[in-house]
């Protein structure tokens, strides 16, 4: 049975805390695709039509990839049809590359939507895809907190964009 604790007083912190201000102009996301710099810099496993896949910085588990449009909206709903119907392509191309490239025992994909949700950056909708195994929690997790990665980002990058359907890589882009 869930227990509950009313702490009314608390509603004034979580209103102060939901009116703060964004990171400021454009999210990381933005930042990225505008520095100019190459894709194996910049983590960018794939890049569509109207969206792309990036691998988190802070990985779950190696190959914790982000499909997101190119346009920053906060919300699904602000998707237009063609983003919507592009963005599921993708979610569902890197769960083939994912499961390709790492056979994992199964895959967790899902979006959070809102700092209270838990989304670190709120302003641009992202669909997490990352592979699980049975058991990949160990005592570093448990105990201190930590993750094990046992791959560098680019590693991770280099086999999603080899495993990436219909992909051909040529000078550290997909085509």
């Amino acid at each position: 049975m869930l227990d509950r604790m009313w702490a009314g007083w608390r509603s004034a912190y979580v209103e102060d805390v939901s009116s703060e201000p964004s990171e400021g102009p454009g999210s990381p996301f933005i930042a990225i695709l505008n520095s100019g710099r190459p894709d194996t810099e910049t983590h960018i496993v794939w890049r569509g039509r109207t969206c792309f896949a990036i691998l988190n910085a802070f990985p779950y588990t190696n190959g914790h990839v982000l499909v997101m449009p190119y346009r920053e909206v906060p919300e699904l709903e602000e998707l237009t049809a063609d983003e919507h119907t592009d963005l599921w392509r993708a979610v569902t191309m890197a769960v083939q590359a994912i499961k390709a490239a790492y056979r994992p025992d199964g895959l967790n994909v899902g979006m959070n939507m809102g700092r209270a949700a838990g989304a670190g950056v709120p302003s641009h909708i992202h669909v997490h895809v990352l592979p699980r195994w049975s058991g990949d929690t160990n005592a570093m997790t448990a105990v201190a907190e930590t993750r094990v990665l046992p791959e560098t980002l680019s590693s991770s990058a280099a086999k999603l964009r080899a495993a990436w359907p219909g992909s051909v890589e040529r000078d550290g882009r997909p085509a």
